[in-house]
């Protein structure tokens, strides 16, 4: 019932794009990804990547540039889950994560006028994600789904493995601080 309870309703309508949440590099989220692509879902996969941030002064970075490591990590995963053409959107990891990149994505989607998406996220942070990106984007008059993708933990399982329950616990307290602290 608690993995149940942290699960998004999957919503897959028609969309002007596909948003892949890569906070933590999952290829399973790049695999259903592609499969929703090619069912014709969504034409634009849109990657929200760390923004390169050196506190050298004497180097001169740009924040509006993907970090390359992460960049290199999400092209590859999306060239081998056959995901043809992505689109990075550096963003600013600033606590709490990903309320803050919500809103820097809401900010891209607005400049692209992009007025739907379908956020492919992992499995048992689906809801939370759901949340974050309904609150974030729906007042900009951008409508969100939701696809939660599942690797070998699924509902029925978490709770066999130490880390199954860990990942689960750790989910749970997540949504409850975005749910009364964050979002409010």
């Amino acid at each position: 019932m608690i993995g149940q309870s942290l699960i998004c309703d999957e919503q897959i309508p028609p969309s002007d794009a596909l948003l892949v949440e890569n906070f933590d590099p999952n290829f399973i989220v790049f695999e259903r990804t592609a499969a929703l692509q090619k069912s014709g879902v969504a034409p634009r996969v849109l990657v929200p990547i760390p923004a390169d941030n050196n506190s050298d002064p004497k180097l001169d970075y740009n924040s509006e540039v993907s970090n390359m490591v992460s960049k290199a990590v999400a092209e590859v995963m999306a060239r081998v889950a056959h995901v043809p053409n992505i689109e990075m959107i550096p963003i600013q990891e600033i606590e709490p994560i990903s309320l803050n990149a919500a809103r820097q994505i809401r900010d891209f989607l607005t400049r692209e006028q992009v007025r739907s998406i379908v956020v492919v996220t992992p499995d048992f942070r689906s809801r939370r994600s759901f949340l974050v990106y309904s609150t974030v984007l729906e007042p900009a008059g951008i409508s969100v789904g939701c696809v939660p993708a599942f690797g070998a933990k699924t509902v029925q399982n978490w709770s066999d493995t130490w880390h199954g329950l860990q990942e689960v616990g750790l989910e749970f307290l997540k949504l409850q601080y975005y749910r009364f602290y964050v979002l409010l």
